[in-house]
This record gives structure tokens, sequence and C-alpha cells, in this order.
């Protein structure tokens, strides 16, 4: 079985989901519920998901919550709590009550001040999860992870998932200062990192799949199939290629691993790190 650690839904409106404004991004400017990804999944051999979210609203949480409790395939939520304030616990306690909250997200790869993670609110919000049996997923551009490396020093009990290999920059064919700050990094037990993001950080019409193999390569010699997970960012995936394309990509790399690492990678450490049941 593969379960899906990271994909999204949506129901557009250009208020809540201005980032889709660019040009570029028109072809995401639609709904994306969970019939459609049922009818994106069901020909890969998903058993399960984590929907993550897309926009910075509790508004959206509680309404992946609704479809999570709706929808069996959908085994956890990423949701978004507004961890700077100072009673972000009284928010957090009764979502966390709901045994499909996994996990929080914010979107620090938008935040202008490029020294966020280390911001004392932020960081106090953040000590708030573990207590709950939350996760924490990192979501940055490849700049960020010295700051993300000080930021998880600072929580050595919570679990972390990192987003999208922390975005290197595959469309120039960069792999370093990258790799050796994802292997210091991935000296932390506590972070998990997840298999997702990469088609759509090289060139999305002329991407490949050795252009990516070296990426993975570093990732699984950082991590160990231990603190990998599948995930396939979709829908934003569609830009780049269709799930199917990106999850052949995905066995391919795992092809020359142990049947019980394939596993691991492929659910475990999903299972593992979020606490599905």
């Amino acid at each position: 079985m593969l379960i899906d650690a990271h994909h999204h839904l949506w129901k557009h409106n250009r208020h809540d989901y201005g980032w889709m404004d660019s040009e570029a991004l028109r072809p995401l400017r639609r709904d994306y519920l969970p019939s459609d990804l049922v009818d994106a999944t069901q020909s890969s051999g998903v058993g399960g998901t984590i929907a993550v979210q897309a926009r910075q609203s509790l508004t959206e949480t509680e309404w992946l919550l609704q479809l999570a409790a709706k929808n069996p395939l959908i085994r956890g939520v990423v949701g978004w709590v507004p961890l700077c304030l100072p009673d972000v616990s009284h928010m957090l306690e009764p979502l966390a009550a709901n045994p499909k909250l996994r996990g929080v997200r914010h979107v620090v790869q938008d935040e202008p001040d490029p020294l966020f993670l280390l911001r004392e609110d932020f960081n106090q919000g953040v000590a708030q999860l573990q207590p709950l049996g939350l996760v924490y997923d990192i979501l940055i551009f490849e700049r960020h992870l010295p700051q993300a490396i000080a930021f998880v020093d600072n929580h050595p009990n919570q679990v972390f998932v990192l987003d999208h290999v922390a975005k290197p920059r595959i469309k120039e064919n960069l792999l370093q200062p990258w790799a050796d700050h994802i292997r210091e990094l991935a000296k932390r037990e506590n972070v998990y990192c997840k298999i997702s993001g990469m088609a759509t950080e090289a060139d999305w019409t002329r991407w490949s799949v050795q252009q990516l193999r070296p990426y993975f390569d570093v990732v699984l010699a950082a991590f160990g199939p231990r603190r990998l997970m599948f995930g396939s960012d979709w829908p934003v995936l569609t830009l780049a290629a269709d799930y199917a394309t990106w999850v052949d990509t995905f066995r391919s790399f795992i092809a020359g691993l142990s049947a019980d690492e394939q596993e691991r990678i492929s659910s475990g450490s999903a299972r593992e790190a979020y606490g599905l049941r």
C-alpha cells in the first residue's frame, strides 16, 4: 500500500487563493475535491492520504477535517493555526481533540523575514504542538535550511517533517549548498522528509527521472529509508506531471531497495511520523 503523505484540496476562489494568480498557475484555479483525489489516485495503489493546508486559515483547517471525517481515504490532516498568537493553545486544543488532525504547517517560504523560523512568538507556538501529539511540517526554500537546523534544535522532542526535500534548485541542476545542509539537518533524528514537490522545482516540461535522481540519492543517504516518505503534492504536481507519472518516478527511485525499505518509504514512515490510525 502507498500512503500519499502530502496533497491538497480546495474550493477555489480568488480571494482565498491569491497565490494562484500568476498565469503559470492558471491550471490550478478550479476546485479539487475528494472525488478528484479518488480519480487521481485509484490506479496507483494509494490506500491513504494526508491532506495539507493550502492557505493560512482556521476555516480551511476545519473544512479539511470535515472532509477527512467523510472520506476514509484521507487518513490525516496537516492544518494551519496562528502559531504566533500568545493564546494559540486555546485554538489548538479543541482542534487536536479531532483524531484526524495530525500536524500543523505555516507557509514559511512566503514570509518576508528570512529569520521567521527563529522568531520567539513562533517558537512559543510550535512548543505547544508536541504535548498534543502534533507534527510540524517545515515548508521552506533551500536558502532557509540553516535557519531550519537552528529551529529544529530549539525543539528536540518535537516531530518534524520536511516538505518537498526543502525545494532545492533542481531547475538549475544545483546540488550545493542544499546537499550539505540536508545532511546536517538529517542528523536530527526527530526530522522526517517527504519525497514530494521535486518535479515542480525542475523545468515543468523538460524534467526527467535522471535529473531528479541525484536529489533523491542525497536524502536517501542522509535520512535513510526509515525517515523518508512518499508525497505527491497533488494537484500542484499537475503543473509538471500527472499522478501516475509521479508514482512511477518514485517507484523507480526505490526499486533497488529491499522490500522492507520500500514498504517503509511507501507507507511505514508516514504512519509512524503522523501516528496514523
